[in-house]
């Protein structure tokens, strides 16, 4: 009881920030319907502006806890609504306070007036310390990433920061010289120094095989401030609630997270435990006066005597298999899950810049999704319609698109394919593609060069796979068990499914991840408040009965449940 009011208290004195709308619209899963821009319109409308949209405040706030309601009263706006989004009502949230809701509308203001990510965690900070956040110019970080860029740093340093390529890992680079001024020496003519005996300088040089950094005598030192900040938050500044990872909700969890901390169940412990020794004690007294009541003689039973007897031993070793059983069959349940799985992947494709700057539709480059049971994986020749054209990429420039050329044998010095390509010899490729990456980055020189070959070498090639030709070896993602039956024909092309319902906002990810947990209780979930499209589609056309209740007005849709959506043969034939 005393944990329960703690950690209702905890809650209840939650502020309403916008840090804390994030950690709501995360937990709650609000980006499967809502846009997470807050400007576009989704399965649902655009949060931007709602809160304008609504007359009063308390019609809105009973509109996200209970959207049927609303609708079924006549309320104007609701139906307008309910009608013009397919007739999809608002996921029923009737747990959430108006404070909650006010934390979710500040949420979605601060992300239209671009404010909400720009404070980060201070680096230098103690894990967790909400109060250690610091303004970050967001020019400069974009500037950093643009020299980063031009300079081709990556040639040599890993675009992690954290991982020793060529040259050191950047990650923490300041901490490591001792003047700032030294470092900025360093990046502008490196020769210099170790000809001068710097010692920081010539043991660096010596560590990475006595190959000197390349000189940048033209950057300023706010070009190499911009740098270093870049360097710092690589993938942008992480929000504060991610500096306070402590008390962050998690993906798919709701309520606050103590029930599920080391504390709870440390505490759960010392508690049980007190309870039996006390449950013990008494035992012993009881049986102690009950023997000299009916013997005239006091017994000796103690704590020990109690806790070994066969009963106690009994209660304990079925105490033991009950439970036992229990985290066998929890931890069995989340075998073969991966959710926010993120593998990197032998080419560095956005998804964010295809799907989402160019607004390249899901369905060109996985063609398989409208009439397959697999959305399939694109072909290297899906690359090429668009590729035979585009030859520097915004990101990489010619970096990774010479690796769908290298795969698939095309040479972007004549425009044409290669004639019997496979037949070629490695030096021989090598050459064809390190005369185009030249031609193509007039700023580089041989070392330069052969980094991006050794690099199109390495992304291509692997124990199996000795030469560059051939399919690319692409990281799969998504993999659900054998004995499980997915259709994306079913789900895309009958039922009209958004690709982001499953896959989450896929046009905001540089790097793909496994964005739902694609479990059985998910799906089932699904099935169960999924409306079908079930009017005027043939595929539905033999639910004579369905049909005619909706001539006769006494039904208005129709579940993925009600057609056997929950039937276990449907998914596991």
């Amino acid at each position: 009881m005393l944990l329960l009011f703690v950690s209702g208290s905890i809650l209840m004195g939650q502020a309403q920030t916008a840090e804390r709308g994030k950690e709501i619209f995360d937990a709650k899963g609000c980006a499967a319907c809502h846009a997470k821009d807050m400007t576009s319109d989704l399965v649902g409308p655009a949060l931007k502006g709602v809160r304008e949209r609504w007359e009063k405040p308390e019609d809105l706030n009973n509109w996200v806890r209970n959207s049927a309601e609303m609708i079924a009263s006549g309320h104007v706006y609701s139906n307008e609504l309910f009608e013009k989004f397919n007739k999809v009502p608002m996921l029923p949230y009737p747990d959430l306070t108006d404070e909650d809701i006010e934390s979710l509308l500040l949420y979605s203001e601060a992300v239209v007036a671009g404010t909400f990510k720009k404070k980060a965690a201070d680096p230098g900070a103690e894990s967790g310390d909400a109060s250690a956040v610091v303004d970050i110019d967001m020019e400069m970080l974009d500037k950093g990433k643009e020299i980063f860029n031009a300079k081709g740093c990556a040639a040599c340093h890993s675009k992690d920061m954290k991982t020793d390529l060529v040259g050191p890992a950047l990650d923490g680079v300041e901490g490591r010289w001792e003047k700032k001024e030294e470092l900025y020496n360093w990046i502008r003519n490196s020769a210099e120094m170790i000809e001068a005996g710097h010692e920081y300088g010539t043991a660096l040089f010596e560590k990475f095989n006595k190959v000197p950094m390349l000189p940048y005598p033209d950057l300023t030192d706010e070009d190499i401030d911009a740098l270093l900040l870049y360097v710092q938050y690589p993938d942008g500044p992480p929000s504060i609630d991610e500096a306070v990872a402590d008390t962050q909700v998690a993906d798919g969890e709701e309520g606050f997270s103590f029930f599920k901390s080391n504390i709870f169940y440390i505490l759960l412990f010392l508690i049980s435990g007190g309870l039996v020794f006390l449950l013990a004690m008494v035992l012993a007294k009881l049986k102690n006066e009950a023997e000299e009541k009916e013997f005239g003689e006091k017994g000796t039973h103690n704590l020990i005597s109690v806790l070994m007897s066969r009963s106690v031993l009994k209660f304990a070793m079925f105490a033991f298999i009950v439970f036992g059983i229990y985290f066998t069959a929890v931890k069995a349940m989340n075998l073969g899950r991966q959710q926010n799985y993120q593998p990197d992947q032998p080419i560095n494709y956005s998804h964010k810049i295809h799907a989402g700057v160019n607004k390249i539709d899901c369905e060109f480059c996985h063609d398989g999704a409208r009439r397959s049971k697999h959305a399939m994986i694109p072909g290297t020749n899906t690359c090429m319609k668009c590729h035979k054209g585009i030859k520097n990429g915004s990101l990489y420039g010619t970096a990774e698109i010479s690796k769908i050329y290298a795969s698939i044998g095309f040479d972007p010095n004549a425009n044409k394919y290669i004639d019997n390509y496979n037949d070629l010899s490695q030096e021989e490729v090598k050459e064809i593609f390190t005369t185009w990456i030249a031609k193509q980055n007039d700023d580089f020189d041989s070392y330069k060069i052969n980094q991006q070959w050794e690099n199109i070498v390495e992304s291509l090639t692997n124990d199996q796979k000795k030469t560059v030709q051939g399919p690319i070896e692409w990281e799969r993602i998504h993999n659900l068990p054998d004995h499980v039956y997915f259709n994306h024909a079913q789900h895309v092309e009958v039922g009209k499914i958004a690709c982001q319902t499953c896959h989450g906002p896929i046009e905001e990810m540089e790097v793909v991840r496994q964005y739902a947990p694609l479990s059985m209780g998910w799906c089932i979930n699904c099935h169960r408040e999924t409306e079908i499209q079930f009017t005027e589609n043939p595929y539905y056309k033999n639910y004579k009965k369905y049909h005619e209740e909706f001539v006769a007005g006494t039904r208005d849709h129709v579940t993925v449940e009600e057609i056997g959506g929950l039937d276990c043969q449907k998914c596991h034939y």
